[in-house]
């Protein structure tokens, strides 16, 4: 079966902010993968956090792969740790691409649905999240590799207690809820207007799903504005001012991390010093294209839209995906339910 027939048819920094400042808007969008390299450039930092990330072996898919290019591409997952600590067999909630262009002045995240019908090398075809759960991030990889023919650079996951840990180290993240919405599966009730969220009630907010007219989709959009917000609590005053909250966040971050093997400590802080002229408005947030949800068997699915995907794949490729955003005002819109 081809994959074809799997488908029926903030307020902005100042230019005189310090380094670390700008490198934090990437780290954040990156679950701590650029934050970790900021700021463990001192050695006893290193020595305290640096060994916190954990390294996935064998994280990376061989064989026939898409060629790389002087953009970067990292596969984002957040999933919850087993009770050994390891995320083997786990699904993954959460899949964002975070494509950094190759003159380091903007970034894109794209949301993923995990309940996308696609094919699954060795499975077929099957939801998006099942290529984690059954062979862990090289299998997730190489799913995304062969959906969107863009070469996957790095890996990083992130156990949800990790946005729980960050968001209490923050003080806790102001979300605007703009309308009364009730969570089915457990009948509570998220009223309108703006609330400072601690980690539990955040995690809880970024993880409903049964209650919102678009399900999963609106979910994606939840955990993006979340994201946003927190990126905008980090970029704070009051963080900046606070070197315990500081290193909090770091070890918040560093504790909850694991990257691929191949990302090293000296690679991120790389990463984080090329892109120190981002800012705020230069960060995308998009999910991949849809044409709506149904079942296969007695389960629920999203349906991808085929021709849509491609062209922001293809942008994705050229080092267009911020264009290709803006031109199809597919962006994360203010209003999130």
């Amino acid at each position: 079966m081809s994959s074809e027939d799997l488908t029926p048819t903030a307020e902005e920094p100042s230019t005189s902010r310090p380094r670390w400042k700008s490198v934090l808007i990437v780290l954040v969008l990156a679950v701590g993968l650029a934050l970790v390299a900021a700021l463990l450039s001192g050695a006893w930092l290193q020595r305290q956090l640096g060994g916190q990330v954990e390294r996935l072996p064998s994280a990376m898919p061989t064989g026939d792969r898409p060629e790389p290019t002087e953009a970067m591409n990292i596969l984002l997952m957040g999933s919850d740790k087993r009770k050994d600590g390891s995320v083997a067999g786990q699904r993954s909630d959460t899949l964002m691409v975070l494509n950094v262009a190759e003159d380091r002045k903007s970034v894109s995240v794209v949301g993923i649905p995990r309940d996308s019908w696609v094919q699954v090398p060795g499975l077929g075809p099957s939801k998006i999240n099942a290529a984690f759960a059954d062979g862990g991030p090289a299998l997730a990889v190489e799913t995304v590799e062969k959906l969107t023919n863009v070469r996957i650079d790095h890996v990083g996951v992130i156990d949800w207690e990790g946005f729980k840990a960050l968001t209490d180290a923050l003080g806790g993240v102001p979300i605007t809820i703009p309308e009364t919405v009730r969570d089915g599966s457990n009948g509570r009730t998220w009223e309108k207007g703006t609330q400072r969220m601690d980690g539990k009630t955040a995690l809880a907010y970024v993880r409903q799903r049964y209650g919102l007219a678009g399900g999963d989709l609106d979910r994606i959009k939840r955990q993006q504005n979340f994201m946003r917000a927190l990126m905008n609590q980090t970029l704070s005053r009051q963080t900046f001012t606070n070197p315990r909250r500081l290193y909090d966040v770091l070890d918040a971050v560093t504790d909850n991390l694991a990257v691929d093997e191949d990302l090293t400590t000296g690679d991120m802080r790389n990463l984080a010093w090329s892109l120190r002229s981002i800012r705020s408005s230069d960060v995308k947030f998009t999910t991949v294209p849809v044409k709506g949800t149904g079942m296969e068997g007695a389960q629920s699915v999203v349906y991808l839209d085929r021709p849509a995907g491609d062209e922001l794949w293809q942008a994705v490729r050229e080092d267009k995906a911020a264009e290709w955003i803006d031109a199809t005002d597919s962006g994360l819109q203010e209003k999130v339910n």
